[in-house]
């Protein structure tokens, strides 16, 4: 559905793309990822004709739209920090691009109709967008952003100005509507649970380049390289190893942390480490250790029952082992 070719952007010195390739699979719901400066927004935008290429070329539906107008990109784009009409309600918010392209009156209503029982704002038509909350509002805008039968929907940290709670509730719901609507969608993030939670692809980006693209269990479990693995969750670094939090075994002796199948501990790569920090995390506890030998602080995550059962207390001595380290581009 989305094909990006070699796109280059520069704003200045700094390089904003640095000759990404992309390709986005019709009905898919990708997931842009990446910190500050990575680049995502200005992907988006550009694939939006918010944003001209340096050099390179973008294809929707096998159309070259590189020197198309936005108008004519056949998108729908939600911000952010969406820009409602107030002095509308929240039906002619939504009605508003079917009225400029002059489409009839009853088709209007039921096209408006439709999309609000469909995000959940059945109800809401006589409101105005101060009426409403955040997350209404969002909501709003996706309801507005579809009803002109977009082929590719784009949305820029739609949830970024949203409480976790409501953002959490989003996430679930943006997948339920794509899973009925099946518009090809993108995403830019810089939430990493949020990609994993709702996206089936995802592209890293780093410095205006495409670290990563794949499924979020590709990304997550066999990630390309360090930056991969560090942006997408929380790690530490285990005998030299980067490891997840989650996949270090903690034990009061060397023989606890090891399971009687998977021989020594010192075939095992055990580590001695002082407990620094108990924290409890609702149903996961983090542990906050310093490596005895070298002195380096890591992290593990464990249940609340091997909290319970080990009782751990600041300044103990326990041993870490990493169960599992990911093989970094395999």
């Amino acid at each position: 559905m989305i094909t990006v070719i070699g796109a280059n952007k520069h704003y200045g010195d700094f390089k904003a793309l640095d000759d990404v390739t992309l390709e986005i699979k019709p009905g898919s719901l990708t997931a842009l990822l990446g910190p500050s400066g990575s680049g995502k927004s200005t992907l988006l935008r550009s694939i939006a004709g918010l944003e001209a290429l340096d050099s390179g070329t973008v294809q929707i539906h096998g159309k070259d739209v590189t020197n198309v107008v936005p108008q004519k990109r056949d998108i729908g784009f939600v911000f952010q920090h969406y820009a409602a009409f107030k002095h509308m309600t929240v039906r002619d918010n939504v009605a508003f691009g079917l009225k400029i392209r002059k489409r009839p009156a009853d088709e209007i209503k039921k096209k408006v109709d439709d999309l609000l029982e469909i995000v959940g704002l059945d109800g809401f038509q006589h409101r105005y967008p101060a009426q409403l909350s955040g997350g209404q509002r969002q909501r709003m805008a996706l309801a507005r952003a579809l009803a002109v039968d977009p082929q590719v929907l784009l949305l820029d940290e739609p949830f970024g100005a949203l409480d976790a709670k409501v953002r959490a509730d989003l996430r679930a719901w943006l997948r339920r509507l794509h899973e009925e609507v099946h518009v090809t969608t993108v995403l830019v993030t810089h939430d990493q649970q949020e990609a994993l939670d709702v996206a089936d692809q995802i592209a890293v980006l780093n410095k205006g380049r495409i670290e990563q693209h794949g499924t979020p269990d590709e990304v997550y479990d066999r990630p390309a390289n360090e930056f991969v693995m560090s942006f997408l969750g929380d790690v530490a670094k285990l005998n030299g190893h980067l490891v997840r939090p989650h996949d270090i075994r903690v034990g009061r002796n060397p023989k606890l942390s090891v399971a009687q199948t998977e021989g020594t501990a010192e075939s095992a790569g055990i580590t001695r480490a002082t407990v620094i920090r108990v924290v409890y995390l609702g149903f996961e506890v983090r542990v906050e250790l310093r490596n005895a030998a070298t002195g380096e602080l890591f992290t593990a995550q464990i249940t609340r029952g091997d909290a319970g059962a080990l009782q751990l207390q600041e300044g103990e001595t326990v041993y870490a082992r990493a169960v599992r380290i990911p093989a970094l581009g395999v």
